[in-house]
């Protein structure tokens, strides 16, 4: 699909057939959004734009100089942008491509972030004179998704933290989730990164207007205050985990504890019974007496008796 946005008259057009790049100029078009775009199409493009548009496998390539590059008339950039799943975000990759002043975005995927800057675009031509401060508008609202998806993040950590502190019990669900947030934590920051590689490669080039680049300068200290945040909700997630390993070894312990305590508490009788167990002639044993057995049980919790007052005594138990 594509969707083509144009200028005439002093007004903003948007049309989705490809045919009219024959009737317009290059000074005409503004915006080429390209979303799973046919061969027709993108040829057509090619040929509009005198130039080359990049693949998936290269937009997907991590290298920086597969992120971002030039030639003498075109700007090449490629980034991720993050979709939230029921889990885990899904990173789908965008390209930039600046050309003759003109943007033209290719995706695979219906991404709200271009569909609300598309809106902005019909509503307001005159915020839009270029196509790089459409990228720029692009880049800005995508890191203020990129900032809510921050915020999410962040009182997902604070439900879990809540979660130890109603004393609920610590099992598989809980380090589970734990580490879910983690590797989405980490997901965040590595996004931030990928797109700080992209502000460094355009503070370098000479082809954008330089009214953009306080824009650019605020967004790049958006995205480092969103990589900061991000960092601080990993040591956070760390610090849970680690409570959480805590209590479920301090559980263990205490379960090990009940055990070793009901051992040694039978160890004393299991001593006198086997000892009495015998085939042989022992003391108190007289004939077939029935006192003796009553005698023995005595003795056998009487033992049971001491052992427990020796461990209060040391404060090994309650």
């Amino acid at each position: 699909m594509i969707q083509i946005f144009y200028k005439s008259k002093g007004q903003i057009f948007s049309d989705t057939d490809v045919t009219i790049l024959d009737k317009l100029g290059l000074d005409d078009v503004l915006w080429i959004d390209l979303n799973n775009p046919t061969g027709d199409e993108i040829r057509t493009v090619e040929d509009f734009l005198d130039t080359t548009l990049q693949s998936r496998a290269q937009a997907e390539e991590i290298e920086s100089s597969s992120r971002y590059s030039e030639t003498e008339t075109t700007i090449f950039a490629n980034t991720n942008f993050l979709i939230p799943g029921p889990d885990d975000y899904v990173s789908v990759p965008v390209s930039f491509i600046l050309s003759e002043s003109i943007l033209v975005t290719l995706r695979h995927t219906p991404l709200r972030t271009l569909a609300e800057v598309q809106r902005k675009l019909l509503n307001n031509l005159k915020l839009f004179p270029t196509g790089y401060h459409i990228m720029v508008s692009i880049l800005e609202n995508r890191i203020d998704v990129d900032a809510d998806l921050v915020e999410i993040l962040s009182k997902e950590i604070s439900q879990l933290s809540r979660r130890i502190d109603l004393g609920e019990s610590m099992d598989e669900s809980f380090l589970l989730d734990v580490n879910q947030l983690q590797e989405n934590t980490m997901i965040i920051r590595t996004n931030g990164v990928d797109k700080q590689r992209i502000l460094s490669g355009i503070f370098k080039s000479d082809k954008f207007p330089r009214d953009l680049y306080s824009k650019l300068e605020i967004l790049n200290k958006d995205i480092d205050s969103l990589i900061h945040h991000a960092n601080f909700s990993f040591e956070r997630l760390e610090y849970l985990q680690n409570t959480a390993l805590g209590l479920i070894n301090l559980e263990q312990n205490k379960l090990m504890r009940v055990f070793t305590f009901l051992s040694l508490l039978l160890m004393p009788p299991t001593l006198i019974a086997s000892i009495y167990g015998m085939n042989v002639k022992l003391p108190i044993v007289s004939g077939d007496q029935l006192w003796d057995f009553f005698l023995l049980i005595l003795l056998m919790l009487l033992t049971v008796v001491v052992a427990i007052f020796l461990f209060k005594r040391k404060k090994m138990i309650k």
